[in-house]
């Protein structure tokens, strides 16, 4: 069965496409939950009419995106933790942590756009994480774990 979504689905589309999927998922799943519409010839045109109205903005919402990932390149964010005398991590750092730190930075980016690319970090160093900005556009930020004890000393 076609369908349009009315919003983004993992795995499956971006709001507003136009995906083909079995009919049992469409009728029992994705249309009662309202995140989607069987997509017949009158909606079709329809939504055609609005794409074509929507391409502008779209297009500057890209071109934002691109020159956010671009500054993000250049960004090497500090996330301060608690550590041991050993320089160990007391907890590992996560996504809300960087997002905190990007934010001071002046960039707001959601935590869940953020994927660190090392499982556990549980000592200090240099890092790197994944930032989704927009539909296919990605940046790699580099990440630099320090004590709170560094921190307070040069204060």
């Amino acid at each position: 069965m076609e369908i349009i979504l009315k919003q983004d689905i993992p795995n499956l589309g971006y709001k507003d496409d136009i995906v083909i999927v079995k009919d049992g998922y469409a009728r029992n799943y994705l249309i009662p939950k309202g995140y989607a519409v069987q997509a017949t010839p009158s909606i079709k045109k329809a939504h055609l009419e609005i794409m074509k109205q929507r391409a502008k903005k779209e297009e500057k919402a890209r071109k934002d995106a691109l020159s956010l990932a671009e500054r993000l390149q250049n960004i090497t964010v500090k996330v301060v933790a608690k550590t041991s005398s050993t320089g160990k991590i007391f907890g590992s750092v996560t996504n809300i942590q960087i997002a905190e730190a990007l934010e001071k930075e002046g960039v707001n980016i959601d935590r869940r756009n953020i994927t660190i690319n090392t499982e556990h970090i549980k000592e200090l160093g240099t890092y790197n994480a994944t930032v989704n900005i927009y539909k296919d556009i990605k940046a790699d930020i580099t990440f630099e774990v320090i004590s709170e004890t560094e921190t307070s000393k040069s204060e």
